[in-house]
This record gives structure tokens, sequence and C-alpha cells, in this order.
């Protein structure tokens, strides 16, 4: 009785659960599509790290990406400002031999007054974001062109190209294994076991639902699995790749303060009701400002990352990453509309553009069939999102 209480259990969960994990399987079919097709190559783990590697700049400018359209606004230049930063950085170390510390300092400042600009004149200025952030898009545009006089500029420097193309070191000798990854990968096991722990009786100090017992416990246990395999395969290769380093830090910095600070709150609060927020005493020009500040910190990162990955500064650089960017936000639950975002969610989705992306290279597909592809996976993503809004009556 009580095995058949718990699967009907799992099986309600994962009913009233299944939008929270329609990418997952989707991401999973994806791999498995992409690995018989191209005869094993794919699931190979110097080609799962690539992908990794892959999704860094994307997942880092889509966690940007999440508040901005949790607020119900748009960005088209992110493409462009990640191609302008990452063009400034680029020429500041080759061509006036600065230091990466100052030159990394500078970009990070003017992808700030980016943002800045941006969130002038939609909160202040009352311009749409779409309008804004397109002329953006024409304007960063040319900044690239001017920056690198239309040739490609490669810095040359070990240490910007650590930023984008390094390891994180080996601990000790042990076979052919990086043993970093796995002894990283252990503890953030016990990190995830400790927080889920913590959630689940903070939870149940307020009464509220919580699932049972066994369920908890093969969720954790599944997700521990999940977790460390990851580890593994970067342990079978050449370790952790600094860019998801980079990752990691933006995205739990994003989702603290998404969860837990009166800001995130506040960004959610406008994006499902801007006058009614503004009425509860928030300033909601100012809070709007910080969210495109934020944007434009992150984007600069972004283009950073994206610079040193590819050890080059061109003129065509970020050229269409803003679909693969908004995408994944979208792709991983983030709502058009507003209001609703995790970030979390848009890892998944920038993962997901990632794999695609990979694997049509794989299949020597040209750039024809990959703009066709994504183009129809963003269409249905957000149809997914209209649908799910209807069902839940709130379009």
């Amino acid at each position: 009785m009580k095995k058949t209480g718990l699967i009907s259990e799992l099986k309600n969960t994962v009913s009233s659960q299944i939008h929270k994990y329609t990418m997952i399987i989707a991401l999973i079919a994806i791999w498995i599509f992409f690995q018989i097709v191209t005869k094993g190559i794919f699931l190979t783990p110097r080609n799962i790290n690539n992908i990794f590697l892959q999704m860094c700049f994307i997942g880092i400018a889509s966690c940007g990406m999440v508040f901005v359209m949790v607020a119900a606004q748009i960005d088209l230049s992110v493409g462009s400002v990640i191609g302008f930063t990452g063009s400034i950085i680029a020429v500041l170390i080759r061509n006036h031999n600065m230091n990466i510390v100052p030159a990394l300092a500078i970009t990070l400042v003017i992808g700030l007054l980016i943002g800045i600009w941006h969130g002038f004149w939609v909160a202040y200025m009352g311009l749409p974001a779409f309008i804004v952030t397109l002329a953006s898009q024409m304007i960063f545009r040319g900044g690239v062109m001017g920056v690198t006089q239309g040739s490609t500029i490669q810095p040359n420097n070990d240490a910007f190209k650590a930023i984008g193309q390094g390891y994180l070191p080996s601990l000790f000798e042990f076979k052919d294994y990086n043993t970093t990854p796995l002894i990283v990968g252990i503890l953030c096991i016990i990190a995830y076991i400790v927080l889920s722990i913590r959630t689940r009786k903070s939870r149940q100090s307020y009464e509220f639902e919580v699932s049972s017992l066994p369920s908890f416990i093969l969720k954790m246990i599944f997700m521990s699995v999940v977790i460390y395999s990851v580890f593994v395969v970067w342990a079978l290769d050449r370790g952790i790749p600094v860019p998801m380093v980079i990752l990691f830090v933006v995205v739990a910095i994003m989702n603290v303060i998404s969860k837990r600070t009166p800001f995130g709150r506040h960004v959610y609060a406008i994006g499902g009701n801007s006058e009614a927020t503004q009425l509860s005493g928030v300033n909601v020009k100012l809070t709007m400002l910080l969210i495109f500040s934020l944007m434009g910190i992150l984007s600069a990162i972004s283009g950073v990352v994206y610079t040193s990955r590819l050890n080059s500064a061109a003129i065509a650089g970020g050229t269409g990453t803003e679909t693969d960017i908004i995408a994944s936000a979208i792709i991983g639950g983030t709502s058009p509309s507003g209001g609703t975002g995790t970030i979390i969610g848009c890892i998944i989705g920038a993962l997901v553009m990632a794999s695609l992306e990979n694997g049509m290279s794989l299949l020597s597909l040209g750039s024809f069939e990959k703009y066709v592809i994504k183009g129809l996976v963003l269409l249905f993503a957000v149809a997914v999102d209209v649908q799910t809004r209807k069902r839940r009556g709130i379009v």
C-alpha cells in the first residue's frame, strides 16, 4: 500500500508540476536525438564540455534578460552590447597595453552606463523598451565597427584568454582524472542537500504544503546524481571551465537577488501590475532604471567571456546572439508578458539553445537551417507560454 501511495503521489506531483519539467524533458530528448544522428559523438565528455562553454556567455546575459522580461520589458540591443563591450576590452588590452584589471573595470563601467542609458529613456522618458533598445542595437553595432575599425583584434593576453578558455587546475594527481571537479561536486551535493532540508523545514514551520518524505528523498537522490554527473564529465575532460565558475557566481547572486531581496520582489510585482506596485509605495521608475543597469553590467560580463573565448573582437561580434539570449529566457519559463520567470530556468533554456547549436554544427548544417530551427523553437516556447497563461486565466 505504501509503495502504491508513493507512486500515486509521484504521478500527481509530476502532473501538477509538468510545466516546470517540460524543458528538461525536451533537453533530454534533444541530447538523445543528436547522440543517435551523430553516431555517439554528441555525448562524449569533450563535446558536453564544449556545450557548457558555448552556453556560458548566453547564460550570463540571460540572467539579466530574465529581470528585464519579468518587468514586462525587452532588450533587443544585448547582442550589439556584447560585441561592443567585447571590442572595448580587446582594444584596451591590445592597442593600449592595459592590464587586465583596469581594462575589465572600464568595460564593466561602460556596460553599466549603457544600462543606465536604457533605463533613463524607458523609466523616466516613458519610451517603449522595444524602441529604445532597437535604436541601441543599431547604435552599438555602429560602435563595434568604430572601435574595431573594421578589422579583427586579437588581444593575445594570457590572463584575458583564461577568462574564456581557462580551466581550474587539478588539486592532486589521480590517474587521468582532474580531481578538482570530483571534490567540488561532492561539496555541491552536500550544499544542495543542506539547503533543501533547510527549505523544507522552513516551509513546515509556516505550515506550507511540502512533499512526502519518500518523495523528497527520491528528488534529492535524483538531483545529486545529475549534479555529480556534470562534475564527472569535467573530471574526464580538462576540468571545470573558468567561464562556468563565472556563470555559477552570476547565477548564485542573481538567484539571491530575485528571491531574497526587496528589489527582486519589486521586479516581479512590477511585471504583475505596475500601477498597483506604484500605489503600494514602490519607486517603479528607479527600480526600472536598476533593472536595465543590471542588464548592462551582465551584458558587459557576457561580452568579456564571449570575446575571451574567441580571443578576438570582430566587426560581427555578438551578431544574432540576442535571439539565443531572449529564447533562453523564454524557454526557461520567463513570460514575455511579465510577472514570471526564474534564473535557474533561463540556464536550462541556455543549455537547450547551446545543445541545438552544437548538434547542428556536428551535423554540418548551414546558417539557413540553424536560423529556421532556432526561430521555430522560439515560436514554440512563446506559444507554450501563451497557452499556459490562458489555462491559468491570466490572459
